[in-house]
């Protein structure tokens, strides 16, 4: 006999595991197409307060970057800290699957004759290909590292966060972990770029000095500026997920309320 006290738990428990699944897919589709992207182009976003310029470049693989870290919130507020931390680990298994897809394509017949790049004409049919996997092979060290630091970073701090709050004020959460993570990841990427490999190349008007430090600056501006914005989808999402998966996070996790 079909039991009807049942059917809303077990309601609830797909929503749960339909919901963590859409914020883990996305996260690690993201974390794809940012690693394939990569370095490939680099933005000049740079504007203009009065008569003085402020330099802003990103490489276009920052662009969807911000996400992975409101997805990790998202997680880390209703799943805990433990499946948060799975899913970065599952997201650097992908940079590996992705460097070995690179890795064997390019190895496979037929293999161009080429001393460099640059050798190879830009309208033969691997040509974009090797490009891609040039500028993915030179960046993923730095990204790997940048990307597990920050995550972790950003999965502890928001915990942290939590527990000092009583699970209360979201918004010092997801901006206190998602701005501490951020910075780490602009330095540690630009940084291991530029030492370890030819990915990042320096504009004769610029110094390496200068230029690493716009890079940085660019990267962690535009992830700030996002970092705000997505306060207030957090708080919305938050809002709706509490009621729509009928969990409360303070209690999921035995915050007391009464807890400084």
């Amino acid at each position: 006999m079909f039991n009807s006290t049942k059917e809303p738990e077990n309601k609830y428990e797909k929503r749960r595991e339909i919901v963590f699944l859409l914020f883990a897919g996305l996260f690690i589709g993201t974390l794809a197409m940012l690693n394939i992207l990569g370095i490939s182009r680099l933005i000049d976003l740079s504007f203009k307060i009065g008569s003085i310029t402020f330099p802003l470049r990103v490489f276009v693989g920052v662009l969807p970057y911000p996400i992975t870290f409101l997805c990790t919130d998202f997680i880390s507020e209703f799943y805990g800290k433990k499946r948060a931390s799975n899913v970065v680990w599952i997201g650097f298994i992908l940079n590996l699957w992705v460097v070995f897809i690179l890795w064997i394509g390019g190895i496979l017949p037929p293999v161009p004759q080429i001393e460099s790049l640059s050798a190879l004409p830009s309208d033969d049919p691997n040509y974009i290909f090797y490009q891609i996997r040039h500028y993915t092979f030179s960046t993923t060290f730095a990204s790997m590292v940048a990307y597990l630091t920050a995550q972790f970073v950003d999965v502890h701090v928001f915990h942290y966060l939590k527990k000092r709050t009583a699970g209360k004020k979201l918004w010092i959460r997801n901006n206190g972990s998602t701005l501490t993570s951020q910075l780490i990841d602009s330095l540690a990427v630009v940084l291991i770029t530029f030492t370890f490999t030819t990915a990042i190349k320096v504009p004769d008007s610029y110094s390496v000095t200068e230029f690493l430090l716009i890079l940085i600056f660019s990267n962690y501006l535009f992830k700030f500026a996002a970092a705000l914005l997505d306060t207030i989808p957090f708080y919305l999402g938050v809002k709706f997920l509490k009621k729509y998966l009928d969990l409360d996070p303070v209690s999921e996790f035995n915050i007391s309320p009464d807890k400084k």
